[in-house]
């Protein structure tokens, strides 16, 4: 590492998408020496949006990281989606991260997607500062926007910045920690005193700020009231304090397309958010016993413990797996332990990486995120550690695929490669999903929603080469029991020679939110141990396939209560088709039900057409939770509407509002669908199956 860890800063640049954030990057790059052009969104030349559909839609699909250096800081920025299609990527990029850069548009305030991805920081603990973009925009307002954050995130947000001016008058800020104006000339910075019309509302905000800071922190509180001159050193290393304990939101504000505000920003990053030594000791689990935890701390003296969090296929160095080190180093050559897959790996090269292009590196260590090559069966959210001392850090959570679409090969030789391609897809995408139908010989493809599906199918098409032909998009159902069912399946095959035989009772329960659960209660050995597996295997084999509808089935406890074997007839296999059988039966009994995902939806709408909106929202089988005022004229509505109901609800939102609402929607939860609409997607599934 060329820099002591201390001036490491681990960072992500969050926001709801349009906000600006993949801008605000751009802007870092080119300030910190690493572009020596400004790459922009809207004409495809953004170095961080470097795969071909993230250039053509002028948006962020893949989290890109990147390294820079400031004022001898080494930045490592990653850069995330605003989509809610691509939450995988933010809530994986917030697990490696030490601190985030919120960016919000200061015409839209607090949106949807600010909302989910606040949520996740807080999920993680993630120190963040917020960025008030866009303040040369008609209809910015940075005060409104402190207010949204404080009201509908809860950030206690603090600003550090005053602006001076707004809409086309942006000139620049007051910058309140040093009490100077900060204004730009093309690319540059000037410093000077503040004008005497804002220097009253200039201090005032002063002294909000100080107020803010003396609930945390005692020498300011003393000095505060006594009303002495407080240090702009003592004043920052509070404001740290505070950010870092999670405390305060600090908020600065700028307009990154015209390049006003980003060293300001890059200062703040260095001054405010945490390197991996401010946060501490991370802690990892026993392999063997979860209730067995040891502290890692980011030193380059303690043993390995890395997180493995994104993979990509590169067509030139192969496969390149995306880690942040928590402890130890690792170098070229190097063996490591995948404490998930119980394998040691062997690191080919180490990169540090700058979006598409990449510098090898012979070593690394505490607190750097870099990219390996050579891993065969590294994973996302997969352990790297010392295979001596074994340890595994918390996973990354995968949100269910909610959406799905048939995909059929326009050349039956390609089926090899297709294969081949979606393993690849899988591996760099966990909330992508994959099957092949054997009754219609067709392969179904899953996902966050139908922009996800839509660029999946054309890097198959485009990256790939594999020319396929897709379905329409629909939606993926799942299937649960809402009742107990016991049943007693005995499974006896004779065919001359040896035969098969197993015996299972088992009781089925639901088991709501908490997945599939086995668990055995049998007494004195009625079914030997070694056939347990088999057992669990069976029944997990029979719940990919619902014998109602054929959904996948979820949320099942499943007891076996009883059973017998054969000496000689039992088998690993006789079991595995006892206990499916013996589930197809026990579930016809348990009452099924189809769960269907349903989304929580955000419409921002002119007052005018709420009553239009509301009317075809109710037609949608909707329900509005809230609506609060957005700005003068306009409202937000908040609600959840069942996913299958959405397909064309762009267009239909533009009939009734005339082109002038817009919408947002995220995975809210999989909810019991009415009798009467089971019945119809059981009659069509049926209808499909005879085509």
């Amino acid at each position: 590492m060329s820099q002591p860890i201390s001036k490491l800063r681990n960072i992500g640049i969050a926001a709801h998408i349009d906000a600006g954030k993949t801008t605000v990057s751009e802007r870092i790059l080119f300030f910190t020496g690493v572009n020596r052009k400004v790459g922009e969104t809207h004409d495809g030349q953004a170095t961080m949006d470097f795969m071909k559909q993230e250039q053509e839609r002028g948006i962020t699909i893949a989290s890109a990281a990147i390294t820079a250096q400031w004022n001898g800081y080494q930045i490592n920025l990653i850069d995330t989606p605003g989509h809610v299609d691509f939450t995988i990527e933010v809530e994986r990029s917030l697990r490696v991260i030490d601190g985030m850069v919120a960016v919000f548009c200061a015409v839209g305030g607090v949106e949807p997607q600010s909302e989910t991805v606040w949520n996740q920081a807080d999920k993680y603990r993630v120190p963040r500062i917020a960025f008030v973009n866009k303040m040369d925009r008609t209809g910015a307002d940075f005060a409104e926007v402190v207010t949204q954050m404080n009201k509908y995130l809860g950030a206690n947000a603090v600003p550090l910045h005053l602006p001076i001016g707004a809409e086309s008058e942006f000139q620049g800020m007051i910058d309140l920690v040093c009490m100077q104006s900060i204004t730009f000339r093309e690319k540059e910075r000037i410093v000077g005193d503040i004008p005497a019309d804002l220097l009253d509302k200039a201090i005032e905000a002063r002294h909000f700020l100080i107020e803010k800071i003396a609930d945390y922190d005692d020498e300011i509180a003393e000095l505060y009231l006594e009303d002495a001159e407080i240090p702009e050193e003592m004043l920052k290393k509070a404001i740290r304090n505070a950010t870092i304990k999670l405390m305060i939101t600090p908020v600065l504000c700028g307009a990154a397309y015209k390049n006003k505000g980003i060293q300001l920003l890059l200062d703040a990053i260095v001054d405010y958010l945490p390197s991996p030594t401010d946060l501490g000791a991370v802690i990892a689990h026993d392999p063997d016993d979860d209730e067995k935890t040891y502290q890692r701390n980011p030193s380059a003296n303690e043993p390995l413990a890395a997180l493995a969090f994104k993979l990509i296929n590169d067509p030139y160095v192969g496969q390149q797996t995306f880690i942040r080190i928590v402890s130890g180093k690792i170098s070229n050559g190097m063996s490591v332990y995948n404490t998930n897959k119980r394998k040691n790996e062997r690191i080919g090269r180490i990169f540090r990486i700058k979006a598409k292009e990449r510098e090898e590196i012979s070593e690394a260590g505490p607190g750097e995120i870099v990219a390996l090559v050579g891993m065969k069966y590294t994973r996302t959210g997969d352990t790297l550690c010392d295979d001596k001392q074994p340890v595994l850090l918390e996973s990354i959570q995968v949100p269910p695929s909610v959406i799905e679409m048939k995909v059929n090969l326009e050349d039956k030789k390609n089926r090899d490669k297709l294969a081949e391609t979606l393993a690849k897809l899988t591996n760099e995408d966990p909330s992508f999903h994959s099957h092949y139908d054997d009754e219609t010989e067709e392969t179904i493809i899953a996902g966050m929603g139908e922009l996800h599906l839509e660029i999946l199918v054309e890097r198959i098409r485009d990256e790939f080469k594999v020319p396929i032909t897709v379905g329409q998009p629909s939606v993926s159902f799942r299937e649960t029991i809402t009742t107990s069912s016991e049943c007693n399946y005995r499974h006896v095959k004779q065919s001359g020679g040896k035969g098969q035989f197993a015996h299972t009772v088992i009781r089925f329960e639901p088991n709501p939110g908490k997945g599939f659960e086995f668990v055995d209660v049998t007494k004195g050995g009625v079914v030997p141990k070694e056939f347990l597996p088999s057992i669990q295997k069976g029944l997990l084999s029979a719940m990919e396939k619902s014998p109602i509808a054929g959904y996948p089935v979820v949320d099942v406890k499943c007891v076996l209560v009883d059973g017998s074997f054969h000496p000689v007839d039992s088998s690993d296999m006789a079991f595995q088709l006892c206990a499916a059988m013996c589930f197809k039966q026990g579930f016809k009994q348990a009452n099924p039900i189809i769960l269907e995902p349903v989304m929580k939806v955000e419409i921002n709408t002119p007052d005018d057409f709420i009553g239009n909106v509301t009317r075809d929202l109710n037609k949608r089988r909707g329900r509005i939770d809230s609506m609060r005022r957005f700005r003068k004229g306009s409202q937000k509505l908040n609600g959840f509407i069942p996913l299958m109901e959405m397909f064309g609800y762009a267009t239909a939102l533009r009939n009734v509002t005339s082109g002038r609402a817009n919408y947002s929607m995220e995975f809210y939860q999989y909810m019991p669908m009415p009798a009467a609409k089971q019945e119809e997607v059981i009659k069509k599934r049926q209808e499909d199956a005879k085509k």
